[in-house]
């Protein structure tokens, strides 16, 4: 497993993963919900998406939008198991244990906190000023 600083640090250079940020409709269910619930959240996808050690749909399982979890699982490249291993250096075709599970949240998490929220609440409101 890479050290997630490194991680990030080669994440910044894609134009692909730069280009993920929170919705307007996701931002609000952060604001919300709290970052403890959605991490509490981002757990639970974790064991049931990504953790099994074929999930279903590898490669397709994780949506573009809907959730901040997944968005931020584009944005950290913790989407596939494809991804988890050319990213983060965690090996496919295995279960992922509780160090490795507890890194993908962390690198959620890590993301999540760093998105500016305050910026979101100001898109919602020039979109209520649209005339139509």
């Amino acid at each position: 497993m890479h050290n997630l600083d490194a991680v990030f640090e080669a994440l910044a250079k894609p134009a692909f993963r730069r280009r993920f940020v929170l919705g307007v409709r996701e931002g609000r269910y952060l604001r919300e919900r709290g970052m403890e619930t959605v991490i509490a959240q981002a757990h639970e996808l974790i064991a049931k998406r990504l953790a099994p050690e074929r999930p279903v749909n590898d490669g397709k399982q994780t949506p573009f939008r809907g959730h901040p979890v997944f968005i931020a699982q584009h944005a950290t490249a913790t989407c596939c198991r494809a991804c988890l291993s050319k990213w983060h250096g965690i090996a496919p075709n295995k279960a992922l244990d509780d160090a490795e599970r507890q890194h993908v949240v962390d690198a959620i998490a890590r993301w999540l906190n760093a998105q500016p929220l305050a910026d979101l609440s100001k898109q919602e409101n020039r979109q209520r000023e649209l005339p139509f």
